[in-house]
C-alpha cells in the first residue's frame, strides 16, 4: 500500500498517467486501478517509473475489464511492448491482485 503523500510526492508522473489513460479512453476503474497498482509498486529510480507507469495502465485495465493491447498501452506511453509485458504481472502481483496464469 502507499502513504497519501504518495500522491503529492508522484503528482508529476499520476499526471502523466492520466494523460495516458485519456489516450485511451479508458473508465474511472481502470484508470483508478491503474494509480492504486502504480503508487504501489511504486520503483526508486526515476528511469524505470516510465515503464513502470505503462504496466500499471495495462494491468489496471485488465483488472477492470477495460482491456487494452500491450502494444497500444506502450504506444501511449512512449514504452516499447516489451516493457508492458516484462512488467506487468509482477506489478499485479506485488500490488496484492492474483495475475492471471495464461
Amino acid at each position: 500500500m502507499y502513504r497519501a503523500g504518495d500522491e503529492v510526492d508522484q503528482r508529476e508522473w499520476l499526471a502523466e498517467l492520466d494523460a495516458v489513460a485519456e489516450r485511451l479512453e479508458l473508465g474511472s476503474a481502470a484508470r483508478s486501478n491503474a494509480r492504486d497498482i502504480f503508487l504501489s509498486t511504486l520503483p526508486d529510480e526515476d528511469r524505470s517509473k516510465r515503464a513502470a507507469l505503462a504496466a500499471s495502465v495495462y494491468a489496471g485495465a485488465l483488472i477492470a475489464g477495460d482491456q487494452r493491447s500491450q502494444s497500444r498501452v506502450a504506444d501511449a506511453a512512449d514504452v516499447s511492448r516489451l516493457s508492458v509485458q516484462g512488467k506487468w504481472k509482477d506489478l499485479v502481483e506485488e500490488a496484492g491482485f492474483d495475475a492471471p496464469d495464461w
